[in-house]
C-alpha cells in the first residue's frame, strides 16, 4: 500500500479532524505520513510541491495553483472565524496602516484580507502565529494580526480588539470567511485524489461522532492552550463547512482569490 505525506498544523481543529485518517480510522486504498507544521510553513513547502496533500491558506490558493487543487473535504472556513487585529490600546482599522504591525505570514489568508481592508498597510513584521501577542504585549509592535487560539487569549495579555477581519469579509460579501483547505498535489492520479477526499470527509465525520477519540492526540500538539481553548478551538473551526466546503464556500474562495490586494 502507498504512502501520502499529509502537512497539516498542530492546532487542535487539525489534529481532531485528521486524527483519524492519521491513524488509519478510515478506508483508504493508502498510509498516511503525517507531518505537523505552522501554516505559513506549509504555505511555503507548497511551493516546492512537497506533500502530496497539504492544508494551505487560501491566501496561498493563487501562488500555488499550478502545484495544488482545493478538495472539497477538510476545509477551515465559516461565519465569525475570522481573523483580529489587536492593540495595547485602543485605535481604529484605518490606523493600523500607520503602525508597526505583526502578521503570522505573508501568504497567509490573514495577511490578504488585511490588505484588502487597508491597502495603505505597509510596515509589517511576519512572525510564528503563537508569538505574535507576547511581541505586541512587550511593546516590540504596535498591532498584531492574530490567527488560531489567539483569539480567544488576547485579553489574557492585556490587549484589546481593534477590528475583525472575518466581520468585516461578511459585510462586504455576504460569505463565509474561506481561511484554509486541504489540497492534493496535482500529479496524484484522480482515482486517489477522490479516494483522499472521501478519507478526509470520513476522518472529519469521525471526529464529530467520537469526540474523545482524539482527545489525547489534540493534547499531545496543543502546548501549553486549556481544555477550555482546546474545546473553543475545535468548536469554531470544524464545523458543516469541514464536510464539505458547499457552493457558499467555494464563491468565497474564489471571491478570495479573485481579488488582488495592494502589493
Amino acid at each position: 500500500m502507498r504512502t501520502l505525506t499529509f502537512g497539516y498544523s498542530p492546532c487542535p481543529n487539525d489534529t481532531f479532524a485528521f486524527h483519524a485518517i492519521a491513524h488509519g480510522l478510515v478506508d483508504a486504498p493508502f498510509r498516511v505520513e503525517p507531518v505537523l507544521l505552522d501554516i505559513e510553513e506549509l504555505n511555503r513547502r507548497a511551493h516546492l510541491g512537497e506533500f502530496n496533500l497539504t492544508k494551505l491558506s487560501v491566501g496561498a490558493f493563487a501562488s500555488v495553483g499550478d502545484r495544488y487543487h482545493l478538495l472539497r473535504s477538510g476545509a477551515a472556513l465559516g461565519h465569525g472565524v475570522g481573523p483580529l487585529v489587536v492593540a495595547r490600546s485602543a485605535m481604529t482599522l484605518a490606523d493600523v496602516a500607520g503602525v508597526r504591525l505583526a502578521i503570522p505570514g505573508r501568504e497567509t489568508t490573514a495577511y490578504r484580507l488585511l490588505r484588502l481592508a487597508v491597502p495603505a498597510v505597509s510596515n509589517v513584521v511576519a512572525l510564528r502565529y503563537d508569538r505574535i501577542l507576547g511581541a505586541v504585549a512587550r511593546g516590540e509592535v504596535d498591532a498584531g494580526l492574530i490567527i488560531h487560539e489567539s483569539r480567544f487569549t488576547y485579553p489574557d495579555h492585556g490587549l484589546v480588539k481593534v477590528a475583525d477581519l472575518g466581520e468585516w469579509w461578511e459585510r462586504e460579501t455576504g460569505l463565509p470567511v474561506p481561511l484554509a483547505g486541504i489540497c492534493a498535489r496535482w500529479d496524484l492520479d484522480p482515482e486517489t485524489t477522490a479516494a483522499a477526499e472521501r478519507a478526509v470527509r470520513a476522518s472529519v465525520q469521525h471526529a464529530i461522532d467520537h469526540p474523545e477519540a482524539s482527545r489525547a492526540y489534540v493534547r499531545a500538539h496543543s502546548q501549553e492552550m486549556s481544555d477550555a481553548v482546546c474545546d473553543a478551538h475545535i468548536k469554531l473551526y470544524v464545523n458543516t463547512y469541514s464536510l464539505d466546503i458547499g457552493d457558499d464556500g467555494l464563491r468565497a474562495v474564489a471571491r478570495l482569490t479573485a481579488q488582488e490586494p495592494a502589493s
